[in-house]
């Protein structure tokens, strides 16, 4: 497996030339000093801790996986873990896009998300230590009192506390109306949480001084269903030093991220204290399940890129048979295997897929800062919806991607590829679970086309097709982009007539949104891929004969690879979602057999 190295010129090509964060960025209040040369600095020096610290780490890691001290309770990540990790606090990396009020940098998460995918790449089970504990400050930072924020967001910001989400119960993943954990107030506003979590990720470790769990249950008066949900605070660590009555129970054995605790977490009458109202722990958790969920899709990015770059290197050098039309390099026993169009399919898919992540990880990035900061309440409306909508379809589409980008990779591998020491089945079993949990992408399809679809009646979506209608206006009949103009256009199209649709037949029949919600959800995807390389065809046809004409030549052919190859898929996902609910429906379940 070649070394990692971080596309730094791709990521500069998204930021500066697509979606031109500079323009931006330092007009927002409190964003002024992130310039480019700002952005440039921490882009590189995260990649050469990526590089040089992380990557090395990623297969010893998984070989090695954590351990689980039965008498203690406790765990030991991977050797050079928490060096790594000590060394990834001193760089400041934890407080890069937090408040500073609490001894963040404030910077933007336009910054933080290529960062965020460099670590997912180099070594994606260590990477969730910081993401969970990113994730656990959000929740706080929208929903804690002033003491809870002065409590416990320092030590998140500097990376000396850590944080988890607990919310997964034996008996309930995604259905958490069928919660059990209990919390049972005290007289001093504190409460005792009682029952077992598991599945949670970076649940227990020796990286942190103290792990602050955020966990859901319920109140003793609480309301059935998801309506009497109520979150809590719940530190391993109590302020007097003491060891809180939570501790794991036992680790996961895992098909991947084998060097991420993903740990049972028993509650015994822990000490916790309530986030937010009462019986509203559901829309508090969900800040820190959308970043979540934004994570996994920086997962899937982050594994395809490190795929491909393995695949690519490998193609370059292994030698198998002649070119069909001849041979490339006479010279040699045979020619490289990348001469070859099935290899090639393989490469470009991998590499159409993540580029275009990579773009709309940068949109959506970008959105959050403008939701965030920009002094326009409609202007920030528009953001937050434009990330309402595609947040579903960046965790889905993203990781389906991601998981076939690692499949590809090891295919190019052949026999090697599959073979422990080459590395790339690795990328493989830690991309699986990205699918699967944050939400399976069953229910983020089913989330995109109920909630953010049909819900308002389509208003986000149409906000969202404008912007792909008036490219399509601007460069129809163009002698360059009309290719990719005008296939675009007319998806868009038949994607309003097909939402109308579904819509129309699922007020007769609810089953007809549940049977399309998955091939939708693709569709859409695709749409978004579509636009996004036509515009990066746009800014590459602006550039040409500028000095880098190689790379804006591979944007364009990538782009055209990416129209006739993958993009036809949506014909086949636009017939699927017309024949309904019936051919799924009609077997009845006794006649499941075998």
């Amino acid at each position: 497996m070649p070394a990692y190295k971080a596309p730094l010129r791709d990521f500069d090509f998204v930021l500066n030339e697509l979606i031109k964060v500079q323009d931006i960025i330092p007009t927002l209040p409190g964003y002024e000093e992130a310039t480019q040369d700002i952005f440039s600095a921490y882009l590189e020096q995260a990649a050469q801790f990526c590089e040089s610290e992380l990557a090395p780490l990623n297969r010893q890691g998984d070989e090695e996986g954590c351990h689980y001290d039965s008498a203690t309770k406790s765990v030991t990540t991977p050797a050079g873990f928490k060096e790594a990790y000590k060394q990834y606090c001193e760089l400041g990396f934890p407080a890069l896009d937090c408040d500073p009020a609490y001894g963040g940098q404030g910077l933007p998460k336009s910054l933080g998300f290529p960062i965020m995918e460099m670590q997912c790449s180099a070594n994606v089970a260590w990477s969730m230590y910081p993401g969970l504990s990113h994730g656990a400050y959000s929740a706080i930072h929208a929903h804690g009192t002033d003491e809870q924020k002065a409590t416990y967001l320092p030590k998140l910001v500097d990376g000396s506390w850590t944080g988890t989400m607990c919310l997964t119960e034996p008996h309930c993943g995604t259905d958490l109306g069928l919660l059990k954990s209990k919390a049972e107030p005290q007289a001093d506003g504190s409460y005792l949480i009682s029952g077992t979590k598991i599945f949670i990720s970076a649940g227990e470790h020796d990286l942190s001084d103290n792990i602050i769990h955020l966990v859901l249950a319920r109140l003793p008066d609480a309301p059935k269903d998801v309506k009497g949900i109520s979150l809590f605070i719940v530190p391993k660590y109590l302020k007097d030093g003491s060891r809180n009555a939570v501790a794991c129970g036992s680790l996961e054995h895992k098909m991947g991220i084998k060097a991420n605790a993903t740990a049972v977490i028993n509650l015994d009458g822990a000490k916790g204290w309530l986030i937010g109202e009462a019986n509203k722990g559901l829309s508090c958790m969900f800040t820190m399940m959308n970043a979540a969920r934004l994570g996994c899709g920086m997962q899937g990015l982050g594994l395809g890129e490190a795929s491909f770059q393995g695949a690519l290197a490998y193609a370059r050098e292994r030698l198998q048979m002649r070119a069909l039309n001849g041979a490339k390099c006479p010279d040699k026993a045979a020619d490289p295997i990348i001469v070859h169009p099935d290899v090639r399919r393989m490469l470009l898919t991998q590499k159409a897929y993540t580029e275009a992540g990579r773009a709309l990880a940068g949109l959506l990035a970008l959105q959050l800062d403008i939701e965030d900061k920009h002094p326009d309440a409609a202007v920030r409306a528009d953001a937050a919806d434009l990330v309402a909508l595609l947040t579903p379809v960046a965790k889905a589409f993203m990781t389906d991607n991601g998981f076939a980008a690692a499949n590809h990779g090891v295919q190019v591998f052949g026999g090697h590829g599959y073979i422990r020491e080459w590395g790339m089945e690795q990328l493989v079993r830690d991309a699986r679970i990205s699918q699967i949990y944050e939400g399976t992408n069953g229910i983020q399809a089913i989330d995109l086309l109920g909630r953010k679809v049909l819900l308002d009646q389509g208003a986000k979506l149409r906000k969202f097709t404008k912007l792909i209608h008036k490219f399509c206006q601007q460069h129809e009949g163009h002698p360059q982009l009309g290719e990719f103009a005008n296939p675009l256009a007319k998806l868009m199209k038949e994607v309003g007539e097909l939402t109308m649709g579904v819509g129309m037949a699922s007020m007769q029949d609810r089953d007809e949104a549940g049977a399309a919600a998955s091939d939708y959800l693709r569709l859409i995807g695709h749409l978004t891929y579509a636009w996004l390389w036509a515009r990066m065809a746009e800014v590459s046809f602006s550039k040409l004969g500028q000095g880098d004409d190689a790379f804006y030549n591979a944007k364009i052919a990538t782009a055209r690879f990416y129209y006739t190859k993958l993009l036809p898929e949506a014909e086949a996902l636009k017939a699927s979602i017309k024949t309904g609910a019936k051919p799924l429906m009609a077997l009845d379940e006794e006649h499941f057999v075998f």
